[in-house]
C-alpha cells in the first residue's frame, strides 16, 4: 500500500473512546470512517464531535493544523461495516470490553479487508492472543490501549499479539505519532500491560493505607496531586531516581536501594476491595464526593478542564 492510500482510517465503535480516536485522528489530517452496529449511532456521534471540536477551537485547545469545520469534513458515519472499512489502511476498534463482542467483530472485519491492513483493539484489559484469536492472520493485528481521555492523555500503550510484525508495531509508532498521541512499545504481551500494572501497585498501597488507618482518602489522594504526581506529569519514576542521587541510578540505589527493599517487604497481602473492610474507604471517599450522577459528572467536568490545562502547559514546554 502507497502513502498516497494510507488516508483513511475506520473507527469501529462510536462511544467516548471511539468518538475521541476520531478527533485524534482527524486533527491529523486523515478521513475517518465511523462504524457502529446501533443504526444512527454513528451519526449521533458525529453531531457530538461537532460540538466538542467548536469549543476546543473556541478554547484554542484544537490540535492539528486543520479548524475545527476542515476536521469536521473529515468524517463520516455509517452502520454497514463492509462501507465503513472500504479504502481503510488502519482499523481501530473501540466496543466495550467483552472477548466474545471483540473476537467477533475482529472476524468480521478480516473477512472485508486487504491482508495489509493493520487491525487495532483499544482494549484495556484483555491481552492481543485472545482479542484476536479467531483471526487467519495475526501478524497485522496489535492493541493500542488509550488513555482516557486520549484528546487530552497523550500516551497509547502499543501491545504486540506474538505473531505481529515489526513492520506492524513501527508504522502504527509513526501513526500515533504523527497525530500527535505519545505512543509506547510493549516488547511482548503482558496481562495490565504497562500502564494498568503501575495503576495497580498504586491503587493497592494507597488503599492499604486507608484502609490501616494511617492515612485519610483525602490525604492520600493529596501525596499524588500535590507530590509525586508534580513531578511525574512531566518526569518518569525511572528519571525522578536518576535526579535524585548526585550521580545518577546507580548511585541512587546503592543509597536507597536498601530501604527500597525494606518498605517493600513490609507491604500486605492485596487488598480486600469489595468486602467488609473496603466500606469505610468507599464511605470516607463519597463523604468527599457524593456517588450521585451530578457530583460526579462535575469532578469528571474538573478533571477535563484541567487535564486540558495540563496537556496545554506540556505543549507550550
Amino acid at each position: 500500500m502507497s502513502s498516497a492510500d494510507m488516508k483513511t482510517i475506520t473507527v469501529i465503535g462510536s462511544g467516548l473512546i471511539g468518538r475521541s480516536w476520531a478527533m485524534v485522528f482527524v486533527s491529523g489530517g486523515y478521513s475517518v470512517k465511523i462504524y457502529d452496529n446501533q443504526p444512527g449511532q454513528s451519526a449521533k456521534a458525529i453531531t457530538e464531535i461537532s460540538k466538542q471540536l467548536g469549543e476546543l477551537e473556541e478554547a484554542r485547545m484544537l490540535r492539528g493544523k486543520l479548524s475545527a469545520t476542515q476536521q469536521l469534513a473529515l468524517l463520516s458515519s455509517y452502520d454497514d461495516l463492509a462501507q465503513a472499512l472500504e479504502g481503510a489502511f488502519f482499523v481501530q476498534e473501540s466496543v466495550f470490553e467483552q472477548l466474545e463482542v471483540k473476537q467477533s467483530i475482529f472476524q468480521d472485519i478480516e473477512r472485508l479487508v486487504g491482508t495489509d491492513v493493520i487491525l487495532s483493539s483499544s482494549t484495556s484489559c484483555l491481552v492481543p492472543s485472545n482479542v484476536f484469536s479467531r483471526v487467519q492472520n495475526r501478524s497485522r493485528c496489535l492493541v493500542s490501549h488509550p488513555v482516557n481521555p486520549p484528546y487530552y492523555v497523550k500516551l497509547v500503550e502499543l501491545v504486540p499479539h506474538p505473531e505481529t510484525a515489526a513492520n506492524v508495531m513501527d508504522n502504527t509508532h509513526a501513526l500515533m505519532t504523527k497525530v500527535g498521541q505519545v505512543p509506547v512499545l510493549l516488547k511482548k504481551e503482558i496481562d495490565g500491560f504497562a500502564l494498568n500494572r503501575v495503576q495497580a501497585a498504586i491503587i493497592a498501597e494507597s488503599w492499604r493505607l486507608v484502609q490501616d488507618g494511617i492515612v485519610s482518602v483525602r490525604d492520600i489522594d493529596l501525596v499524588m496531586s500535590e507530590g509525586l504526581g508534580m513531578r511525574y506529569a512531566f518526569i518518569g519514576p525511572m528519571e525522578t531516581m536518576h535526579l535524585n542521587a548526585p550521580e545518577g541510578l546507580e548511585d541512587y540505589m546503592k543509597r536507597y536501594g536498601e530501604g527500597i527493599t525494606r518498605l517493600l517487604k513490609s507491604f500486605g497481602p492485596v487488598p480486600d476491595f469489595c468486602g467488609e473492610g473496603a466500606k469505610s474507604v468507599v464511605n470516607e471517599m463519597c463523604e468527599l464526593i457524593p456517588s450521585d450522577e451530578q457530583h460526579l459528572s462535575a469532578r469528571k467536568e474538573r478533571r477535563d478542564k484541567l487535564l486540558m490545562c495540563l496537556a496545554k502547559l506540556k505543549k507550550d514546554h
